[in-house]
């Protein structure tokens, strides 16, 4: 079993071995002190030579152990002289008995695997054959004692080593997992990032691109006749609107031709940039709404007005606007050819991005999203979303 782990850092268990070896060593010191004393004061002086001579050499030898230890630096040589030196002591004078604690946690913090064992159950037998001398071979106690003490002293050490090992290795795995959850979150983050340039790209540039190429395709078929001039300079001034977009893409994805304008008047905009036959109607209390709705209502206009355009064939749109006490509610309706949107195609290379880039929109503000339609019957584009910005939790719980 190996020994404490290395002094650390603050929290780590190298720390609490660096508190319990401070005071393991100032343990040694008092009691080795005290068993001098002790002796000292009950034998003769020729008795005292060789004691205190083997008591010094273990102090010294302690302290190089510990040093070596301390540093990580092998000592197995220094730590068996060590219990060498000790075993003569304490059989010699088993009042020093008491210092023995103090070596088997030395032995365990010095020596790894066998070694460690070895050391400490030399110190026990030592400790125990000194006191049984004391006892002058009457008393079967003192060498079951020290025996049983040691045993204890074993098993608990092993316990505290295992459960630091095993704080370390969850410490190392909790590392690991926070590691991965943050690359996870930054793949996740640049994902969503993707997701939200590709729906502002769909939203403004794919869609004014598609309607010109329309108006510009009529107007070859129809030229010289003057409805192709007036295709060809509503072409033109789509363009530079799709110009205009694309820059503000450039520039934080704002759309600084709509944001300054009022909410209902922007919408009006942004549907008669597809549709310029498109109608509003307004219902409720017009008042601020948040930046974030006030952007994802004007996109969700551009797409199915350019939807409406492409597709639909109609010849009337209406947008109409609803402020609720705690909504705000969106609805564009065009007399069109309909579809069945069970049977709408996945999104490709061809198309199909606007009603799932509407949707996303919506949902990601915490609002509900729907459409209506069927073939022959005109399409309702419906959104109704909160009034007050969403907190961090609640966006969350939207995604």
């Amino acid at each position: 079993m190996a020994p404490f782990p290395s002094t650390g850092s603050a929290g780590t268990p190298g720390t609490r071995w660096g508190s319990i070896g401070a005071a393991v060593h100032l343990g040694f010191a008092v009691l080795l002190v005290a068993s001098a004393v002790r002796y000292l004061m009950r034998h003769s002086a020729t008795d005292n030579v060789l004691v205190l001579g083997l008591a010094a050499a273990a102090c010294l030898l302690y302290a190089a152990v510990a040093v070596l230890a301390e540093r990580g630096r092998p000592g197995m040589a220094w730590m068996f002289a060590l219990v060498a030196v000790w075993s003569g002591l304490v059989i010699a004078a088993p009042s020093f008995a008491w210092c023995s604690f103090a070596l088997f946690f030395l032995a365990r913090r010095a020596l790894t695997g066998t070694a460690a064992y070895v050391a400490a159950g030399a110190t026990a037998f030592a400790t125990a054959a000194g006191l049984f001398r004391l006892s002058d071979g009457t008393d079967p106690a003192m060498v079951l004692g020290p025996l049983a003490v040691g045993l204890m002293l074993t098993l608990v050490h092993d316990r505290i080593a295992h459960d630091a090992n095993e704080q370390v290795r969850l410490h190392a795995e909790i590392s690991q997992a926070q590691a991965g959850l943050a690359a996870s979150e930054r793949r996740a983050g640049t994902i969503a990032e993707r997701e939200r340039v590709s729906r502002e790209i769909h939203d403004t540039v794919t869609q004014g691109l598609a309607s010109s190429l329309l108006l510009l395709e009529a107007a070859d078929r129809a030229w010289p006749a003057p409805a192709a001039k007036a295709g060809l300079h509503q072409a033109t001034g789509l363009l530079r609107s799709n110009l205009s977009e694309t820059r503000s893409l450039v520039h934080e994805l704002a759309s600084p031709g709509l944001d300054t304008s009022p909410l209902p008047e922007a919408l009006l905009i942004a549907a008669r940039q597809y549709m310029p036959a498109a109608r509003l109607l307004v219902t409720g209390d017009p008042r601020e709404v948040p930046a974030e709705v006030r952007h994802a209502l004007l996109r969700v206009v551009q797409s199915a007005a350019a939807n409406t355009r492409l597709h639909a064939g109609a010849t009337a749109a209406t947008v109409t606007l609803g402020y609720l006490p705690g909504a705000v509610t969106l609805d564009i309706y065009d007399d069109g050819a309909g579809f069945d949107p069970l049977a709408a195609a996945p999104p490709s290379d061809a198309g199909g991005y606007g009603l799932r880039a509407m949707r996303q929109r919506v949902e990601q503000l915490g609002g509900v999203f729907a459409v209506e339609s069927g073939p022959g019957e005109g399409t309702i584009v419906a959104a109704q979303l909160p009034a007050a910005p969403l907190t961090e939790q609640n966006r969350g719980g939207a995604l």
